[in-house]
């Protein structure tokens, strides 16, 4: 074949995928629509989205569902994506629990399962709970057509290209090949391994709080602090892959010492630990508060969601230690917000579920002490998915990726 005639294949090749891409992104964001309807948002010409409607019907990832309800002309055949098309699997693995979802082609979640991890589980023992845990998720699901894609997110840095956990210090672990363990598990399946807060805010992008924003600040508080930027949409990675990590900024350097190594970081302020914290430094005081009682005077029962339901009670103690987080999550934000002038800030993890008591100190810190004019132009608020963030998001990189690629789906269609 001569070279131009490669170049001119290759070229059809390319405009043919992003065509695809563009109608699948079309009638993820507005189906039920038409052809017609669909020709003029793309600004493609009809017979062209037609041929190409065709083969995704063929291919089963669009159907038919009905006529438009227009009274001028003929009725219109209505398309959207076809939920039945396969299935999509998200997990994380968190410190103390690890999270799984299956979602069907039209991002709907028809199954979920959250479990708790000890931390005097081994690594291994983890790791092999959790392939299980994921071929039981594959196993239920099986009836909603093949799997496209699975995604896990994990609270430490990552190797993009071969999906290699290098560090995850609240987990203690180094150098984990997760994404070859995926690999040869679920073998010729699409797997993506990344740090939970890109997926988070990935998630909340696509289908959650930051729909419609393009400069986007993603923070993730719990056991750790993670964070994630978007530029137009896309997770900004730095030079190495790992940037945003900065739960790892150093806020005080006589402070707490932080898993990575370091003192004062940022997360040794924000986190359930800096909670805890607070709590046992007023009851060890002598400060009456009703976590007493809900704890049978046993501390190391202590949860999150029972300080958040004491502060909702009136308990003093319990507001005072979250209140007292909300002003050092505010201070690292206007930091944030100063460096990077986003339009959305986003909180999500764990601690989100005690939002209604650190909004207050956030805002107040961000107005103190970042730029008033990056302060306005910043909007902060809570994440739609909240514990949820990561696996949704885990859903939207399967999803990014086959709507970049729709032309890596080619299936047989007898």
């Amino acid at each position: 074949m001569p070279d131009n005639a490669r170049f001119r294949t290759g070229d059809q090749s390319l405009v043919r995928e992003i065509n695809l891409s563009l109608i699948l992104r079309r009638l993820r964001e507005y189906a039920p629509v038409s052809r017609a309807a669909l020709a003029e948002m793309t600004g493609l010409n009809k017979s062209t989205v037609s041929s190409l409607i065709d083969e995704l019907i063929r291919q089963r990832f669009v159907r038919e569902v009905g006529l438009s309800a227009t009274h001028v002309g003929r009725p219109s055949r209505l398309l959207e994506l076809d939920p039945q098309a396969g299935h999509i699997i998200s997990a994380e693995i968190g410190v103390d629990y690890m999270s799984v979802v299956c979602a069907n082609f039209a991002a709907e979640i028809i199954w979920q399962r959250r479990e708790a991890v000890s931390a005097d589980e081994s690594q291994e023992a983890i790791l092999k709970r959790f392939l299980a845990f994921l071929l039981r998720g594959q196993e239920t699901c099986a009836g909603v057509g093949e799997l496209l894609g699975l995604a896990v997110g994990v609270p430490g840095l990552v190797d993009q290209h071969s999906g290699m956990l290098l560090f995850a210090p609240n987990l203690g672990w180094q150098n984990v090949p997760l994404g070859d363990l995926l690999r040869s598990t679920f073998r010729g399946v699409p797997v993506f391994v990344d740090n939970e807060a890109n997926l988070s805010a990935l998630g909340e992008h696509l289908f959650g709080a930051a729909q419609g924003f393009e400069e986007v600040l993603y923070i993730s508080a719990g056991v750790g602090l993670g964070g994630a930027i978007l530029r137009d949409g896309q997770v900004f990675r730095g030079k190495a892959g790992f940037a945003s990590e900065f739960g790892h900024m150093t806020m005080n350097p006589r402070g707490e010492r932080c898993a990575c190594g370091n003192r004062g970081c940022w997360e040794t302020q924000v986190s359930q630990a800096a909670v805890m914290r607070s709590i046992h430094k007023a009851l060890n005081a002598g400060e009456a508060s009703v976590l007493t009682g809900l704890t049978g005077n046993n501390l190391s029962r202590l949860t999150l969601p029972m300080i958040v339901d004491a502060a909702r009670a009136g308990d003093r103690v319990a507001r005072r230690a979250l209140v007292k987080v909300g002003h050092h999550l505010g201070i690292g934000i206007a930091s944030l917000v100063n460096a990077l002038n986003p339009e959305l800030v986003v909180f999500g993890g764990t601690l989100s579920l005690a939002w209604d008591f650190l909004s207050a100190p956030v805002q107040l810190e961000v107005q103190r002490r970042a730029l008033r004019w990056n302060a306005s132009a910043a909007q902060i608020t809570l994440a739609q998915h909240g514990v949820n963030a990561c696996v949704m998001g885990g859903v939207a990189m399967v999803y990014y990726a086959i709507l970049s690629r729709p032309g890596n789906l080619v299936r047989s269609t007898a």
